[in-house]
């Protein structure tokens, strides 16, 4: 019998010892977003925590689907090698749909569309592509400026008159110290750095439109599946346009 009883009270140890394993084990899943935050008001940092456009977005589409969201902060031009290594699950970072990068990965539905602007001191006279011809053109490395940059002004690139920078504010610094002439940065960043940088303006209408979109792994097509089906439906109800209009009304 004191066999039978030490075999019970070790058997009613063991599982109580299990319980708080078992019993409190969340099924939450989690993902984890990379993004680059040096873009307000898509993504920045604001005391010690990372917010924007892209991340109360991307909030709003896991809490739809059932994840938890991490948040890796990378630089930009890394973001799709972190996605192709799996060290993060998908890209939120202000990234705009080329050719190039549909190669890499594969895109969600578009959510938002932008322009490239240029961002100089108050008394240049740069107005045009071709005021660009010679002049010094500061863009963040791996964004869309820096592309422009290379193609579309003239022997820019030849005479290594582009400086790439990790965060827009550094290269928008350099404008502001006269070691470069003009930025070339999507509008509504250009926006926030020209509000809190005085003696600088911002050159418009001078390249065309372009479309921001998530990234994933090529591998990851149902994720992609689910996530598009969710965005359309936030974008549908307004709540994609509720974050767009706080960040706005917060200017």
């Amino acid at each position: 019998m004191k066999k039978y009883l030490k075999l019970i009270v070790i058997t009613v140890l063991f599982l109580a010892f299990l319980i708080p394993f078992t019993g409190c084990k969340s099924d939450k899943k989690v993902l984890v977003m990379g993004t680059n935050a040096e873009f307000p008001p898509f993504e920045f940092v604001d005391g010690g925590e990372i917010k924007g456009i892209d991340v109360d977005f991307a909030k709003a589409i896991c809490k739809e689907l059932g994840y938890e969201l991490v948040i890796e902060n990378l630089d930009f031009d890394t973001l799709l090698n972190a996605l192709d290594s799996k060290k993060v699950d998908f890209v939120a970072a202000g990234m705009t749909v080329t050719p190039d990068r549909e190669e890499q990965a594969n895109f969600t539905i578009t959510y938002y569309k932008a322009k490239q602007v240029l961002i100089v001191k108050e008394d240049s006279n740069i107005q045009s592509i071709e005021d660009l011809v010679g002049k010094r053109i500061g863009v963040q490395s791996g964004t869309t400026g820096q592309y422009i940059a290379e193609d579309e002004i003239e022997g820019a690139k030849d005479n290594d008159l582009i400086t790439g920078y990790s965060a827009g504010s550094l290269a928008v610094k350099a404008v502001e110290n006269g070691q470069i002439d003009a930025v070339i940065i999507d509008n509504l960043p250009a926006q926030e750095f020209v509000k809190k940088n005085e003696g600088l303006k911002i050159v418009d209408g001078l390249f065309e439109d372009e479309e921001y979109a998530m990234a994933f792994n090529k591998k990851d097509e149902e994720l992609l599946k689910k996530f598009n089906e969710a965005m359309q439906k936030l974008i549908d109800d307004g709540t994609l346009q509720e974050i767009v209009d706080k960040y706005m009304l917060e200017k």
